[in-house]
């Protein structure tokens, strides 16, 4: 079975040192791009840009990345039309398959994402990524006593609540964004088991006896979708709760 979309996300965020929580945002081409930087170590990052939002920005990414699979002679389709659409399976589907490229062709050892594109994009607030050089690990874990001044004094209380208070707001709303991705990918496989439960269901008033068929095709489709995992319960239905 394939990785799942947060392994393939968390994956991606490891290896570029970014904070992407959509599948939808890699319609930019930039951190898809990186990917096969990673890889190669030649592409001209200075041309990729990630801290973009229009789809003129977004095409000149690919572009890179196109020149990429064509030096390279990767015999793959480069769905960019779709990609810049920024659609959840188009962009999934795409990161799948480039996840694979990597796992085959990666070639080890240290790959300074940060530095590497000039220190676009978002750094994660996380661990550092396998191959992140360790400078940058010290840098960003090591507290300076003129920090441990500011906590003693009024005024460095106030600049560090200040800050807290910023990256508390930032953290919220990046978990906001992860919680309306995970809901439209909800949303996307369960009609994708609707859309199978009604052509089961149709399947059974065309042909009332593959239901008694315990061996057959039919019920075998239905054992997979309506069984569930041991100790799981279905929650009881009760009045709705605001959410916040």
């Amino acid at each position: 079975m394939g990785e799942s979309r947060q392994e393939l996300l968390n994956w991606l965020n490891n290896l570029l040192q970014l904070n992407i929580t959509r599948v939808e945002q890699l319609g930019t081409g930039a951190a898809l791009t990186q990917v096969f930087d990673s890889i190669y170590g030649d592409l001209p990052m200075h041309k990729v840009k990630f801290n973009v939002n229009t789809e003129y920005a977004y095409l000149n990414n690919f572009k890179v990345l196109q020149n990429v699979f064509t030096q390279r002679g990767i015999d793959r389709p480069l769905p960019v039309e779709r990609l810049v659409k920024c659609k959840f399976q188009d962009n999934l589907e795409f990161l799948q398959w480039t996840k694979r490229y990597w796992d085959q062709f990666y070639p080890g050892g240290e790959y300074d994402a940060v530095g590497r594109r000039k220190g676009q994009g978002v750094a994660t607030g996380g661990g550092p990524a396998p191959r992140a050089p360790s400078t940058a690990v010290k840098r960003g874990t090591t507290p300076t006593v003129g920090a441990a001044t500011r906590t003693r004094t009024p005024l460095g209380g106030g600049v560090g609540a200040a800050s807290n208070n910023a990256a508390l707001q930032n953290e919220i709303n990046m978990l906001k964004e992860s919680v309306v991705g995970l809901e439209r990918e909800r949303d996307f496989y369960f009609s994708k088991l609707r859309d199978i439960e009604l052509l089961v269901q149709q399947a059974i008033e065309l042909e009332p006896t593959v239901q008694g068929d315990p061996d057959g095709l039919v019920a075998k489709i239905q054992n997979i979708m309506y069984s569930t995992e041991e100790g799981f319960e279905i929650p009881e239905t009760g009045p709705e709760e605001e959410t916040f």
